[in-house]
Protein backbone atom coordinates (compact mmCIF):
# COMPACT_ATOMS: atom_id res chain seq x y z
CA UNK A 1 0.00 0.00 0.00
CA UNK A 2 1.34 3.43 -0.92
CA UNK A 3 1.99 5.79 1.99
CA UNK A 4 3.06 9.39 1.99
CA UNK A 5 4.47 9.01 5.51
CA UNK A 6 7.85 7.61 6.37
CA UNK A 7 8.66 5.64 9.50
CA UNK A 8 10.66 8.64 10.70
CA UNK A 9 7.68 10.97 10.19
CA UNK A 10 5.45 8.73 12.27
CA UNK A 11 8.17 8.35 14.92
CA UNK A 12 8.29 12.13 15.37
CA UNK A 13 4.49 12.35 15.45
CA UNK A 14 4.36 9.70 18.19
CA UNK A 15 7.01 11.61 20.16
CA UNK A 16 4.95 14.79 19.87
CA UNK A 17 1.76 12.93 20.82
CA UNK A 18 3.24 11.53 24.04
CA UNK A 19 4.73 14.89 24.99
CA UNK A 20 1.45 16.68 24.27
CA UNK A 21 -0.56 14.16 26.32
CA UNK A 22 1.92 14.46 29.19
CA UNK A 23 1.51 18.23 29.21
CA UNK A 24 -2.30 18.06 28.86
CA UNK A 25 -2.37 15.86 31.95
CA UNK A 26 -0.05 18.33 33.68
CA UNK A 27 2.56 15.64 34.28
CA UNK A 28 6.19 16.58 34.67
CA UNK A 29 8.79 14.31 33.13
CA UNK A 30 9.62 13.17 36.66
CA UNK A 31 5.97 12.28 37.36
CA UNK A 32 5.66 10.40 34.07
CA UNK A 33 8.85 8.51 34.85
CA UNK A 34 7.48 7.51 38.23
CA UNK A 35 4.08 6.35 37.02
CA UNK A 36 5.35 4.64 33.85
CA UNK A 37 8.49 2.99 35.14
CA UNK A 38 10.48 4.50 32.26
CA UNK A 39 13.62 6.29 33.48
CA UNK A 40 13.61 10.09 33.46
CA UNK A 41 16.66 10.22 31.17
CA UNK A 42 14.99 7.91 28.66
CA UNK A 43 11.86 10.10 28.54
CA UNK A 44 14.00 13.23 28.07
CA UNK A 45 15.91 11.55 25.24
CA UNK A 46 12.65 10.37 23.66
CA UNK A 47 11.12 13.85 23.79
CA UNK A 48 14.21 15.27 22.11
CA UNK A 49 14.99 12.61 19.52
CA UNK A 50 12.00 10.29 19.24
CA UNK A 51 14.22 7.27 19.97
CA UNK A 52 12.95 4.74 22.51
CA UNK A 53 12.41 1.00 22.75
CA UNK A 54 9.00 -0.31 21.77
CA UNK A 55 8.37 -1.65 25.27
CA UNK A 56 9.19 1.69 26.89
CA UNK A 57 7.06 3.52 24.34
CA UNK A 58 4.12 1.26 25.21
CA UNK A 59 4.72 1.91 28.92
CA UNK A 60 4.55 5.67 28.28
CA UNK A 61 1.48 5.28 26.13
CA UNK A 62 -0.21 3.25 28.85
CA UNK A 63 0.58 5.97 31.39
CA UNK A 64 -1.03 8.71 29.33
CA UNK A 65 -4.08 6.57 28.67
CA UNK A 66 -3.97 5.47 25.03
CA UNK A 67 -2.72 1.88 25.02
CA UNK A 68 -6.07 0.55 23.77
CA UNK A 69 -5.66 2.46 20.51
CA UNK A 70 -2.45 0.55 19.76
CA UNK A 71 -3.94 -2.72 20.94
CA UNK A 72 -6.81 -2.27 18.47
CA UNK A 73 -4.29 -2.20 15.62
CA UNK A 74 -3.60 -5.87 16.30
CA UNK A 75 -7.23 -6.82 15.68
CA UNK A 76 -8.25 -7.99 12.21
CA UNK A 77 -9.67 -5.16 10.19
CA UNK A 78 -12.48 -5.29 7.69
CA UNK A 79 -11.29 -6.58 4.37
CA UNK A 80 -10.83 -4.04 1.66
CA UNK A 81 -13.35 -4.13 -1.17
CA UNK A 82 -12.33 -6.15 -4.19
CA UNK A 83 -14.68 -4.53 -6.69
CA UNK A 84 -16.33 -1.20 -7.39
CA UNK A 85 -19.67 -2.81 -6.56
CA UNK A 86 -18.47 -3.55 -3.04
CA UNK A 87 -17.28 0.01 -2.64
CA UNK A 88 -20.62 1.41 -3.75
CA UNK A 89 -22.52 -1.02 -1.49
CA UNK A 90 -20.63 0.19 1.56
CA UNK A 91 -21.29 3.90 1.02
Amino acid sequence: MLSLHTAFDVQLELKDFIKQRRKQQKLSVEALAECSGVPYSTIRKFENTGNISLRQFLMLLESVGSLNDIHNLTKPSNQEPTSIEEVLRNL
